[in-house]
């Protein structure tokens, strides 16, 4: 009889460490649509998408939002990284057409459940725009489940509009409908470039919700050497960060960082600078230049799903 209820305890131990969760490392990345203005400036999309996708797989991305991407961007970026899939449709014709809001997920550790997408307006169905928006906007969902523990989770990705104030409040507070509205009470993440930043009111109405909460202030360590937005200016500094990712309770944030890599690329002409008195004689530098991957830095977080 003891061997059974041990065998019965050992059993439900295996199975409930089965289902608590494992660290996963969540991101947001604006990506930078593709367009002629930036490539003549040496900023195009074929110099930097490499970079992007060795940026994600090398800092473990598991699951992330993007912003602006072109549908044959998303496709480079998926070329590029293998081990990755993606959900989401154009804003512009709910279909290929215009900029997507993607979600990028890890295909060997997540499956999709169930997904969709919803215009960011009081007509959420078909493309339009809301309120005072300049441009559509969408939001991308999925249901996803952890292929080895089984916790199950939502994750929403947005882009809202750059100068519609009205249209930013108005779209938080359409996200925490939705969530509110939702007909099983799972775990949900919420990513996007909201294009305000930590002190507007479209952003004080969704960290102080009482349903989501802003990654970086409740992170167990933060590195944030700079705000989000960059502009392609290596020689910037913001403390304005208008890319987040929140959460709802279920989670805890280990790390927050925002992740200001940058690449070098060549200047034409550029001659071997000359060797001073403080360079080890094996050491030869050229001058480069300086560059992000976007005009938009990525943000990482590592959570780990509450038991």
């Amino acid at each position: 009889m003891k061997k059974i209820i041990y065998g019965i305890l050992f059993l439900f131990c295996v199975s409930w460490m089965m289902q608590a969760g494992k660290p996963m490392v969540v991101a947001t990345y604006n990506l930078r649509y593709a367009n002629e203005g930036d490539s003549a400036k040496g900023n195009g999309w074929g110099q930097r998408y490499p970079y992007i996708a060795q940026l994600i797989q090398f800092h473990g991305f598991d699951i992330f939002g993007t912003q602006e991407g072109l549908y044959h961007q998303l496709e480079d970026l998926k070329k590029a990284m293998p081990a990755y899939d993606y959900i989401g449709i154009g804003r512009d014709d709910g279909k290929l057409e215009g900029e997507h809001s993607a979600i990028f997920y890890r295909t060997d550790k997540f499956e999709v459940l169930e997904h969709g997408d919803f215009w960011l307006s009081t007509i959420t169905d078909r493309p339009n725009k809301g309120w005072d928006a300049v441009l559509p906007r969408i939001c991308t969902w999925g249901k996803f489940r952890d292929k080895e523990t089984g916790f199950t989770f939502l994750f929403f990705n947005l882009h809202m509009d750059h100068v519609g104030v009205q249209a930013r409040a108005e779209s938080a507070k359409l996200i925490l409908s939705k969530i509110r509205a939702l007909p099983e009470q799972l775990p949900v993440i919420l990513t996007g470039d909201f294009n305000v930043s930590q002190k507007s009111d479209a952003y004080k109405l969704l960290d102080s919700s009482g349903i989501l909460r802003d990654s970086y202030e409740i992170a167990d360590f933060r590195y944030a050497p700079n705000g989000t937005f960059n502009g392609f200016h290596t020689d910037r500094k913001t403390g304005s960060r208008i890319d987040h990712l929140f959460l709802t309770n279920d989670f805890e944030v280990l790390k927050y960082g925002i992740l200001t890599d940058t690449y070098r690329s060549e200047i034409q002409g550029s001659e071997v600078e000359e060797k001073n008195g403080n360079f080890p004689k094996e050491v030869s530098m050229q001058k480069y230049r300086a560059r992000t991957p976007s005009d938009h830095f990525p943000v990482m977080i590592v959570v780990e799903p509450k038991n």
